[in-house]
């Protein structure tokens, strides 16, 4: 299975608002409104995973930041990327149900982790329920802890990847 990686479109927001609902909880997901900003403000940290056919079966997305660990707000108010923040966040990572246990999310993690280093960020820094812990850690990164987070009424753990 041959998978490509691109920014997100606009016209690919049905099919990442597909996704978003089979990764996440109605309470945890993204709003299709918040997603349209995403999409717009973080073009560079907005990346897709595509089939041969050029079908979205993936994606990772978040905006830089100047803190180690997301807030909440953070899900709430996009705004756009800042070239002089230290860190890059992840909001969603989500991958296909009939594409997942193919290493997609693994690839997504790596393609931010690249244009991370490219903006010269120190860090990437995500939340994750307790069941993803392994799978973060088995790429790398480092569990910081239980998050100040009410997100969705969950029990949320800062995970941070150092560059």
């Amino acid at each position: 299975m041959k998978i490509t990686f691109d920014h997100a479109q606009p016209q690919a927001l049905s099919d990442i608002m597909r996704i978003e609902h089979t990764g996440f909880s109605d309470a945890e997901a993204a709003t299709t409104e918040a997603m349209k900003d995403r999409i717009r403000l973080y073009p560079d940290t907005f990346i897709v995973a595509k089939n041969d056919q050029g079908k979205v079966v993936g994606y990772i997305v978040g905006p830089s930041f100047s803190q180690r660990y997301l807030t909440d707000e953070l899900y709430e108010k996009a705004r756009p990327n800042d070239p002089s923040e230290r860190y890059q966040t992840v909001l969603s990572l989500v991958v296909d149900t009939s594409y997942q246990h193919n290493g997609i999310a693994g690839q997504l993690l790596d393609e931010l982790a690249k244009v991370a280093r490219k903006q010269g960020r120190t860090a990437i820094s995500l939340t994750c329920l307790k069941k993803l812990i392994p799978f973060y850690e088995s790429h790398g990164y480092k569990n910081e802890g239980v998050a100040d987070s009410d997100h969705a009424d969950e029990i949320w753990y800062n995970m941070v990847l150092t560059l």
